[in-house]
């Protein structure tokens, strides 16, 4: 079954027509992907810096362990490749999913060298400081040239005469239309950074997403303990549900019916001498059940919404979107339907999201994309609000993280401050 739809949802009732994607959209979007690509390449040169600095060090150390002085000092840059490894992994978290580490490397310098994780930190060591710093490098300069090169005609006039024009280092400027020339370089230099440098961003960081995370030769314990953990978020998740859902049936729709039968005895006693009291209490309590009645669909819809099963994610989603009171843009591709309990997690993962957007980001846009490929389900929800969000504070982020766990999914999360905010979530597609 293919459930692709892609809608727009202004906050109401129904979901707002279909409505493709301006020029101002796609604009924005890919202004904004350049400009997380340059804040991500000049992160990763920082840390090549120092891959580099280390790479120095190491090989200083190599030279001189021939003598016997290097081997006194070689616990002092292992310690330090670790660290920097370490530094890196988070750096890769704050702009996509999480680099999971492997098992600690041991202590001792001849377990330390025989060691399968400090062999892949030596090989991204070494393409870091090269082609990781190269790339970070062009990352920083694009920039300051594509700024250079299309501001030239506002100053060209004050410059000495044949003074190279171009950022480049060659030409020159003698008349307007050579410094009009420059400045389409300029242009040219825009137009690489949008086309270019989301790329150079994934290159610079996929040594260190493949070399950095725990390979397939580590220790299983590692996995056990992990599984282990995900176990215990599931089991505390679904006990907080059983509290959730028992509260609210004791405080809520419990409390009503006793009232509808507290009336109902009082109406049977009364309506032979006073019909007219009788009938009130009556209508008293048709009132309190029809409240029980709606509060018990309320629970029902919390613990498995139906509109999933009647519309399927894509029409889960676009009334999600539709109830917002930021508006949505929905894109939802998902060829196959997953397992019930995958669909039920996205759908409550999203309406979380979509309750933060609205009560703290101050967005006026959302985006909701979903995709399914390769047996995963991938969420997106993105906003232009004012970012700063926490992946580690408030209890709705810690209730999408356990919900997550549950289904062995992942979670990352970007806020920089000024936005925008990122939400990214992955689930296996079982069935």
């Amino acid at each position: 079954m293919t459930a692709s739809t892609r809608e727009t949802a202004e906050g109401g009732a129904t979901a707002a027509p279909v409505q493709r994607e301006t020029f101002k959209d796609i604009a924005l979007r890919t202004l904004s992907a350049a400009g997380r690509a340059i804040a991500q390449l000049a992160s990763g040169l920082n840390t090549a810096v120092l891959a580099a600095l280390l790479l120095l060090w190491l090989t200083l150390t190599a030279v001189t362990s021939l003598v016997g002085v290097g081997l006194l000092m070689a616990p002092a840059p292992l310690r330090g490749l670790h660290a920097l490894a370490a530094r890196e992994r988070d750096r890769l978290a704050r702009w996509g999913p999480e680099v999971v580490a492997p098992e600690p490397p041991p202590t001792r310098l001849r377990a330390a060298l025989a060691d399968p994780t400090t062999h892949r930190e030596l090989h991204w060591l070494l393409r870091h400081s090269t082609i990781g710093a190269l790339l970070g490098v062009f990352g920083v300069l694009l920039p300051i040239l594509a700024i250079r090169d299309t501001a030239f005609p506002l100053y060209w006039t004050f410059m000495p005469a044949n003074t190279t024009a171009t950022s480049l280092g060659v030409g020159s400027a003698h008349t307007w239309a050579d410094a009009l020339a420059v400045a389409l370089l300029g242009v040219g230099w825009i137009a690489i950074i949008l086309g270019l440098t989301p790329g150079m961003a994934r290159l610079q960081s996929d040594p260190g997403r493949r070399l950095l995370a725990a390979g397939p030769d580590v220790d299983l314990s590692l996995r056990v303990a992990e599984l282990t953990a995900t176990r215990a978020a599931a089991l505390d998740a679904h006990a907080t549900e059983l509290r959730r859902i028992e509260r609210s049936l004791h405080d809520g729709a419990q409390n009503r019916l006793v009232s509808v039968a507290v009336l109902l005895g009082a109406a049977r006693r009364m309506v032979a001498r006073d019909p007219a009291g009788a009938d009130e209490l009556l209508e008293r309590a048709q009132s309190a059940a029809e409240t029980a009645l709606a509060e018990l669909r309320t629970v029902a819809r919390g613990i498995l919404p139906p509109v999933l099963a009647d519309r399927g994610l894509a029409g889960a989603l676009s009334g999600l979107a539709a109830d917002c009171a930021v508006p949505c843009r929905i894109d939802v591709d998902v060829p196959a339907r997953c397992a019930a309990s995958v669909e039920a997690t996205a759908y409550f993962v999203v309406a979380e999201a979509l309750t933060n957007i609205a009560k703290h980001s101050g967005a006026r846009h959302a985006t909701i994309t979903a995709r399914g490929n390769g047996g995963r389900l991938v969420l997106r929800v993105e906003d232009d609000g004012r970012g700063g969000a926490d992946a580690e504070g408030g209890s709705g982020l810690t209730g999408i993280r356990r919900r997550i766990a549950a289904h062995d999914g992942d979670l990352a999360l970007t806020s920089p401050p000024g936005g925008p905010t990122v939400l990214t979530v992955g689930l296996p597609c079982g069935t």
